[in-house]
């Protein structure tokens, strides 16, 4: 075990199996403040942030999506996982990962969510003496510790966590060899299961699909490698995208020739404009217990948590085993903005000015 460039945590399937559960709490934690901020956009306006937004939201459910693949490929369980009372963060709260420079909250669409957004889907630090791969800090709740080890011991983000199941995989298939992937082929989400939208799924069957489903991961979050704006299928990464609505323009890849494509932090396409007050004045991280007892907001508030909770486990059923249930499971996912609509337009009796918000988890 070391704190310098590198982090060997990974030496059995028994935490394999923990990382990727771990892996699947990570990725469904980015999606409640990115829809949340979507949805906080009045209609008809922003349409660049909507579309954005809502196109990383849809990714980041493959991702989940992916993740269940691998895991269910070395055997995990899926079983109580979606629906374990401490799935759903309770925000503001630490990515998973464990940095603690940035909390993520359910806020509206701002300039500082935005960064917080970028901060999500940054990419690998600078390894140095200086800056090492693990970050120590104390006092944290919610994060992902590394198993048997200094509970200080953290990743700094998402592609460094990701690079080390990576690792784990190729340390544990060198051992076991095939014998490693004993999960059942039938519960793999195939693309015959899968919406369209937010690129391919990959099945995961032996060490080279699943090292190609955690490749797109961590490609389609920060880019396919250090210096380019666009992952694998030559697509503009998570990171860039947001970084879009910082500066105002749109990146371009050229698809054709990608390494003529804009260099980070220098897009060179069409202006646009954001504009953050055309949004409603959500209450940050709202509570239930923030909503009068009785109100209609209140009631609007637990039918959209028993509504999330739903399909949570519809996700569940159809990754344990019912992968023809999923397409049905995501279409729960849009349909819930029917009923945060019915929050968001509200102000909240008693708070002038506050308007109501989705809840994702009970008090």
């Amino acid at each position: 075990m070391t704190t310098e460039n590198s982090l060997t945590v990974i030496t059995t399937v028994e935490e394999l199996r923990y990382y990727l559960g771990q892996a699947m709490k990570l990725e469904h934690a980015t999606i409640p403040p990115y829809i949340t901020a979507l949805y906080s956009i009045k209609p008809g306006t922003n349409l660049e942030a909507f579309h954005i937004i809502r196109a990383v939201a849809v990714e980041e459910m493959l991702h989940l999506t992916l993740v269940a693949n691998v895991l269910n490929a070395v055997g995990g369980k899926i079983e109580s996982t979606l629906t374990d009372p401490e799935f759903i963060p309770n925000y503001p709260t630490y990515l998973p990962t464990g940095a603690t420079d940035f909390q993520v909250g359910l806020v509206k669409f701002c300039p500082e969510t935005v960064a917080t957004f970028t901060n999500i889907e940054r990419g690998e630090q600078d390894v140095s003496e200086d800056n090492p791969l693990v970050v120590s800090k104390g006092g944290r709740e919610n994060l992902l510790r590394v198993r048997n080890s200094d509970p200080a011991l953290t990743f700094y983000s998402i592609g460094e966590f990701y690079s080390e199941i990576v690792r784990g995989l190729f340390a544990l298939h060198k051992q076991m060899g095939d014998a490693l992937f004993c999960g059942a082929p039938q519960r793999q989400i195939t693309p015959a299961y899968y919406y369209n939208g937010g690129g391919d799924i990959v099945p995961v069957k032996d060490l080279d699909s699943a090292i190609r489903a955690l490749t797109v991961i961590q490609e389609q979050g920060e880019g396919s490698r250090v210096g380019a704006i666009y992952d694998a299928e030559r697509e503009l990464g998570h990171y860039y995208r947001f970084q879009q609505l910082q500066k105002g323009k749109y990146y371009i890849v050229n698809k054709d020739d990608p390494e003529q494509s804009d260099q980070p932090g220098e897009p060179t396409g069409e202006s646009f404009k954001v504009d953050w007050d055309a949004v409603y004045p959500l209450k940050p991280n709202a509570k239930l217990s923030d909503y009068p007892e009785g109100s209609e907001v209140q009631e609007a508030a637990l039918e959209f948590q028993k509504g999330y909770s739903k399909f949570l486990a519809d996700l569940e059923y159809a990754f344990d085993g019912h992968p023809e249930m999923l397409i049905p499971a995501v279409g729960g996912m849009f349909r819930l903005k029917e009923q945060a609509s019915q929050l968001i337009r509200n102000p909240i009796p008693g708070m002038s000015g506050v308007n109501a918000a989705p809840i994702f988890r009970l008090d």
